[in-house]
């Protein structure tokens, strides 16, 4: 074989290992055989792993793409993206094997924007949550007349109507006073939902996710919390009524970010529908207890909207390619609105990470807690706000932060005990002792703003 010029090797060498893409459907056994032909091509950026099982006993496997898989690094903000929640709504379970490939590719291809994403940002894709439900659907294909068939999991219920319904309590509290963010579960929640649902919701509980999107099919708009009106209660779920959460502003911002980007989805117009810049309000649409998106948002540091992706639920396989291109750059985009707001280390006196401390933004009545490292994260749109930071035993600290459109600001707190814990034994803090806590050694832009400890 004649000598090859230098600059064409990595294109050969390249070609050895890279699978072309190709756009088809993947029964269970194909989706585990992908999402390990990923992971093995790029081992340094991924991790395997699982988080249960569905009725049937099918593994519900997460990709996750890091700089270092498998360790939450402080100051690094987890996101998920959750697909085919319903089994017989397809597309969302291909878009994310298709994006996994290209997250892969691309890395290896040395694409600056997604080195980038993966160095900042550490990235779960589920993209199956009902594999069960699905193997129902797929069996059937895409044919109108079974238009629910494989919609629910194999003990037939519905997984977004399966979670524990904390709007009724976030609206008490709301108006009677009491807590607005990590609302409780009932002792009794685990006997009360699915496999499925109690997997991803041990799951959520495990991580500190600071953004997500869960897939669906039906429909082409970006959906935001809430999905339960005040009303469904009272009124018929059919009856729409518009149910903003006090991040509205911001929800409405991740939406249109999303429906931009997207090939179609801001027309507005899609499947005999209308809705303007592509969004909707989920209540405003349909009231819907018991949602996933709901769920993060009340019980967790997550926020979380839905998004409708296609008309056919379960579209023919030579319209996935179309439906790859119209939504490639809506998925990157959305992950990178996770560097946004403020993020920060909560300290105290002796640089002990503090951990579970409430983070309060004035005039947001939704608050966010600092992980188990004793970092946290906000999602904030640009403006200046009040930011509280407080923990039990300790003063709490107020500052003034202005956000700005081209990154997180970091903002540190460290916090004194309070007079009354002053005066009692010493303790020996909380957390675990770091060398320089409240910076990361991959923050280089965000060192630029940081404020140090308030």
């Amino acid at each position: 074989m004649p000598d090859l010029p230098s600059a064409f090797l990595p294109l050969l060498l390249l070609s050895k290992f890279v699978t072309p893409v190709t756009f088809r459907h993947h029964r269970y056994d194909d989706l585990v055989r992908t999402l390990y032909k990923v992971h093995n091509q790029c081992p340094d950026i991924t991790r395997l792993y699982n988080i249960g099982r569905s009725v049937k006993g099918r593994y519900l496997y997460v990709l996750e793409f890091s700089d270092y898989p498998g360790i939450h690094e402080p100051l690094e903000p987890e996101v998920k993206y959750v697909g085919n929640m319903h089994g017989n709504e397809v597309l969302g379970r291909e878009l994310l094997l298709q994006l996994s490939e290209f997250l892969c590719e691309e890395f290896r291809n040395r694409n600056q924007r997604i080195l980038r994403l993966i160095q900042d940002t550490r990235i779960h894709i589920l993209p199956s949550m009902n594999p069960d439900g699905y193997e129902v659907a797929a069996a059937q294909g895409p044919n109108p007349s079974g238009y629910l068939v494989g919609r629910n999991n194999a003990n037939g219920v519905d997984l977004n109507r399966n979670f524990p319904d904390l709007n009724t309590y976030f609206y008490y509290n709301a108006k009677y006073g009491g807590p607005n963010h990590h609302l409780p579960l009932p002792d009794n929640w685990k006997s009360q939902v699915e496999p499925e649902t109690r997997a991803v919701i041990q799951w959520i509980r495990s991580l500190n996710f600071v953004l997500s999107a869960n897939m669906h099919g039906g429909a082409v708009v970006a959906n935001y919390p809430y999905d339960k009106s005040l009303e469904h209660r009272f009124r018929s779920p059919h009856r729409t009524s518009n149910s903003p959460t006090p991040d509205d502003a911001l929800f409405q911002t991740l939406a249109k970010v999303y429906s931009y980007a997207h090939g179609w989805m801001h027309q507005g117009w899609n499947c005999g529908d209308y809705f303007p810049d592509g969004i909707t309000n989920g209540a405003s649409w349909y009231s819907l207890s018991k949602g996933m998106q709901d769920f993060n948002y009340l019980h967790s540091n997550c926020f979380e909207i839905t998004l409708e992706l296609s008309c056919n639920k379960f579209p023919r396989q030579e319209e996935l390619q179309r439906e790859w291109l119209g939504n490639r750059e809506a998925l990157i985009q959305f992950l990178e609105q996770v560097h946004q707001g403020i993020k920060g280390m909560v300290l105290d006196e002796n640089y002990n990470n503090l951990t579970g401390a409430v983070i309060s933004v004035t005039g947001i009545n939704h608050d966010v807690t600092s992980g188990e490292h004793g970092d946290y994260f906000r999602l904030l749109l640009p403006g200046t706000y009040s930011v509280t930071a407080k923990a039990p035993g300790y003063d709490p600290k107020t500052v003034t932060v202005t956000v700005g459109p081209a990154g997180p600001t970091l903002v540190d707190f460290q916090l004194k005990k309070s007079t009354s814990q002053v005066q009692r034994a010493p303790s020996r803090g909380q957390g675990s002792r770091a060398k320089q806590p409240w910076t990361s050694r991959k923050k280089d832009a965000a060192t630029k703003r940081h404020r140090g400890p308030a």
